[in-house]
């Protein structure tokens, strides 16, 4: 047995036959949240984080193996100095506060994303909760902080310019397999899944690479009103769809979590 299956909880639900290996989610909508209630917009930001635990805490019951959040964006730095210090502060309070829950669940803890503008205590916080849930074999918990799809992706092709540059490799050796081994991702799966709260229909410069051939979900709730039957709704579509990663439609369906043909569309 592998060390993932040993730690694995016997909670997945009948109705989940095939989940996604790897599920990203864009958490959008807390200032909405709070500017509906005439709250301030941290406000929102901390009901979100509410929403972030009954995620994880679900997607880790259920059988997910990754679960990528897009937590900070570099263009998030943009905002008020004010509301940038209450996400940094947000965040350091997730951390402490679930840090020996993930090593009790096995959630193994990592980050994407360009992390020089973090203040030090939350780069250090950071680093102690990926010292400590290393050995996380059950899920990995990705947050995308301080992150931009195209500086990734920009700085992938830099490093390996880098190593051509050093004679350590040759531009003719470029795939996409040793491409990916140059990105923030390396050694992740790309996502099967994202969902996106909020209604908004885009994908904001996350993980402009990886998406090629992910299923693609909108869900109107914004991201403080997340919850268990919303997760539930997204993934029942996912098990209804047909993934042909670009090959040509036989009309061929399959049964939901077996990969079996069932017959012609």
């Amino acid at each position: 047995m592998s060390r993932s299956d040993e730690h694995r909880l016997d909670e997945r639900p009948s109705w989940l036959v095939k989940p996604p290996a790897h599920l990203a989610v864009i958490m959008d909508g807390n200032g909405r949240w709070a500017k509906k209630r005439l709250l301030p917009r941290v406000a929102g930001h901390r009901q979100g984080a509410q929403a972030v635990r009954r995620t994880v805490s679900a997607c880790r019951a259920w059988g997910l193996r990754y679960l990528t959040l897009y937590a900070f964006s570099w263009e998030n730095w943009k905002r008020s100095r004010l509301e940038v210090d209450a996400l940094m502060a947000l965040l350091e309070d997730y951390l402490d506060g679930e840090e020996a829950l993930m090593r009790e669940k096995a959630i193994r803890f990592r980050t994407i994303g360009n992390r020089s503008r973090l203040p030090l205590s939350v780069l250090r916080k950071i680093e102690a909760v990926e010292q400590g849930t290393r050995d996380g074999g059950a899920m990995d918990l990705v947050l995308a902080l301080s992150y931009s799809g195209r500086e990734e992706i920009l700085g992938a092709a830099k490093r390996f310019a880098s190593d051509v540059a050093a004679g350590r490799k040759a531009p003719e050796e470029l795939t996409e397999e040793l491409f990916d081994g140059y990105l923030d991702t390396a050694g992740i799966p790309p996502p099967d899944l994202l969902l996106r709260t909020s209604g908004e229909h885009r994908i904001s410069n996350f993980l402009l690479w990886q998406l090629a051939y992910t299923e693609l979900y909108f869900d109107p709730v914004l991201w403080p009103d997340f919850g268990e039957e919303n997760l539930k709704r997204a993934l029942m579509d996912y098990q209804d769809r047909q993934r042909r990663f670009g090959a040509e439609g036989t009309g061929e369906t399959l049964s939901r979590g077996t990969g079996q043909e069932t017959g012609k569309a």
